[in-house]
């Protein structure tokens, strides 16, 4: 079976699609969109019908008569009732409207037994607390902003699967150029081990400098055989993480080519990262809450609610006379508490909220000046890394000459074993080194976009159509 040829774009791809990072990173996206959804939902009015089934009673219930003592008076009846009800929080007070509509029935059994109806053809009720803190206030803007967030993280995310995926993609490209050394190498050194015996014959060589190049072979076998075992490895971590079989190869002939070597300036970068980065709303979202947790602390030192109700009622012994003639009902409730000794405890916890926010607050500072200066950091670093790149390339390109030069010259006799080595060691590095600039460039510019959620080269935002993700996940 042929081995699959995987290119670093398509590793990529794969790798969003398929890994099981992008997995986790999705079902946290659908957890934080169905909360908000929630939230959404929570705003707007919610209706419900109420039933209570026929419920059948029969039994003695104490009585106080007008003397004062206590008789028991037989019970025998038959109640049922429905209500319709819609409840909208305010937005502005954080209080609550209700309209409902009911009706009730109850059917007497027994010698003058008979049945009632009672409606209730509407009702409109109010319920506010005046000086809590409102929540709908707090919350409509604090979830808009976790949700954002949430969306941001996503995005992050999915660049942050594809450093990962870049990492094994060239830990596999690493792993098969060091054996393709390796094997190079080996066959370098058996030539160069049945020179030596010649030339040991001849007497051109010691004894020793022979054994070194017995050794030099033998370490070039086992380099070989632990090189073929790394990229067995580093093989089988890459189709495991793209969840794809372990026959696959990769090329590396186009990833130089492929570079944008564009500098990226700090200041635009920071611009994006400000507008777009999940921790710069994560700060804003800690901040907000801590406000909101001292206006509740604030709101709970004292205590004063409204409750009015107003609305019509009827009844009558059958359903249409519950509905003519009506009488109209009201009930206003206002409830005050006010703490005279609590000990300090209130005032206590107020305190102790303003000092979470100032905390929060210092908190926020530290982080923002440590992401700012990371990100300065790594901007200075891709832009640095293109030069760094050349400067591998043509390390790789002297040092493979060097080494090409140096076994001709051993071989005419004019240097030492240890020369030999030392040419073998650069060339070997400068090839790692090549290869080691190339990840730690692609792994710096996605990860410049994963803090950034911009993409440089097509000058846009990195977005996605969210709710078309989720739906086509449910579906």
């Amino acid at each position: 079976m042929a081995a699959r040829m995987l290119t670093l774009e398509e590793t990529v791809r794969l790798a969003r699609q398929q890994s099981a990072d992008a997995a986790v990173a999705l079902n946290e996206l659908k957890a934080a969109y169905w909360e908000y959804r929630s939230f959404r939902a929570d705003l707007l009015p919610e209706v419900t019908l109420g039933a209570d089934l026929p419920t059948y009673n029969k039994r003695y219930n104490a009585y106080q008569t007008d003397e004062g003592s206590y008789t028991y008076v037989r019970s025998n009846y038959l109640e049922a009732g429905g209500t319709l009800k819609a409840v909208q929080k305010i937005w502005p007070t954080g209080g609550t409207l209700s309209l409902s509509t009911s009706i009730d029935f109850l059917r007497q059994f027994g010698t003058g037994g008979e049945h009632r109806f009672m409606s209730v053809p509407v009702g409109i009720t109010l319920q506010q607390q005046l000086f809590a803190a409102n929540e709908v206030k707090w919350r409509r803007r604090i979830e808009p902003l976790r949700y954002r967030e949430a969306k941001a993280n996503f995005l992050a995310d999915t660049e942050e699967v594809t450093m990962r995926a870049v990492t094994y993609y060239f830990n596999l490209l690493l792993a098969r150029e060091n054996l393709k050394t390796a094997c190079q190498n080996y066959e370098n050194a058996q030539k160069l081990y049945e020179v030596a015996k010649v030339k040991r014959q001849m007497g051109s060589i010691s004894e020793n400098d022979l054994r070194q190049m017995r050794l030099s072979m033998l370490q070039a076998e086992s380099t070989l055989t632990n090189s073929q075992t790394q990229l067995n490895s580093s093989r089988f971590r890459l189709a495991t993480y793209l969840d794809l079989p372990d026959s696959i190869d990769i090329g590396y002939e186009d990833l130089a080519a492929d570079m944008r070597p564009r500098p990226v300036n700090y200041e635009e970068a920071l611009e994006r990262a400000m507008e777009n980065n999940p921790i710069v709303l994560n700060l804003e979202r800690r901040t907000l809450e801590a406000d909101y947790s001292v206006a509740t602390a604030r709101g709970n030192q004292r205590s004063m609610s409204l409750y009015a109700s107003v609305g019509y009622t009827g009844q009558g012994d059958a359903m249409r006379r519950a509905y003519a003639p009506l009488r109209d009902y009201q009930t206003v409730e206002v409830g005050l508490s006010i703490p005279l000794l609590d000990w300090g405890k209130r005032r206590g916890r107020v305190r102790v909220a303003e000092s979470n926010r100032e905390m929060v607050q210092s908190l926020a500072r530290q982080e923002r000046q440590s992401f700012e200066q990371n990100l300065y950091i790594l901007v200075e670093e891709l832009n640095n890394q293109s030069r760094q790149l050349l400067i591998a390339q043509e390390s790789d390109s002297i040092a493979q000459r060097r080494y090409e030069t140096n076994i001709a010259t051993y071989l005419a006799g004019s240097i030492s074993t240890l020369e030999l080595n030392d040419a073998q060691q650069s060339k070997d590095q400068a090839r790692q080194r090549r290869i080691e600039q190339l990840h730690q460039y692609w792994y710096r510019y996605y990860q410049l976009r994963s803090i950034t959620l911009w993409d440089f080269d097509r000058n846009e935002s990195i977005n996605a159509d969210i709710e078309a993700i989720v739906k086509d996940e449910e579906s």
